[in-house]
């Protein structure tokens, strides 16, 4: 090379063969002292991609009855996965990127509910209370919405709120809710009274 490329070249290496991968899987048993079971892994055509899946009972299929030659496959099998998932969560780890800049903000969480829901839950039918809750609800989602809040979640007759603040609004300079608030005059749509 002239200096000037790439650290790694282009070329590709060529991909072992299925008789050298089985070749391969020969020297791996001849390693663990398991040579006599290199011809039943070749009848079975057991592969450095089928071999992490074998179970005991696919060893004891293909001849491995010896219970202490079925453990130590299984450990070396074990064995092997863990050394090839070592690079890989080593190389995921390299990639990552780098510590995120977090920005601290001020966030207000408000619940507020129908003031009197249980008195009005005797007073109407179900059917009107629902009408009754479902104005309140839209009454405070509008408003919430006008000041840039976020309704999280409704909780039968109450509302919980979450609003970012960056600095106080003209309209709302000490605070979104309180007495006077927008929230606090609005009206719900009256429903028919139970006769």
């Amino acid at each position: 090379m002239n200096g000037k490329g790439p650290i790694v070249a282009g070329e590709r290496l060529p991909l072992l063969s299925s008789e050298d991968q089985l070749t391969d899987i020969a020297a791996w048993l001849q390693d663990l002292g398991l040579e006599r079971y290199v011809s039943a892994f070749r009848d079975n055509e057991i592969d450095w991609e089928v071999l992490p899946k074998l179970t005991s009972e696919d060893l004891r299929e293909i001849g491995v009855v010896a219970i202490g030659h079925r453990r130590k496959l299984l450990d070396a099998i074990a064995t092997l996965g863990a050394k090839a998932s070592a690079p890989a969560m080593t190389a995921a780890a390299s990639v990552a990127p780098g510590p995120v800049e977090a920005e601290r903000r001020q966030l207000t969480v408000m619940f507020c509910d129908l003031v009197g829901s249980t008195l009005l839950t005797r007073r109407f039918d179900p059917e009107d209370l629902r009408e009754v809750i479902g104005a309140y609800q839209r009454s405070v989602t509008d408003t919430v919405a006008r000041f840039a809040g976020f309704v999280a979640k409704y909780m039968g007759d109450g509302v919980l709120v979450y609003s970012a603040i960056p600095r106080p609004t003209r309209t709302m300079p000490s605070g979104r809710c309180g007495p006077g608030s927008p929230l606090s005059r609005r009206s719900a749509v009256s429903p028919r009274r139970k006769r």
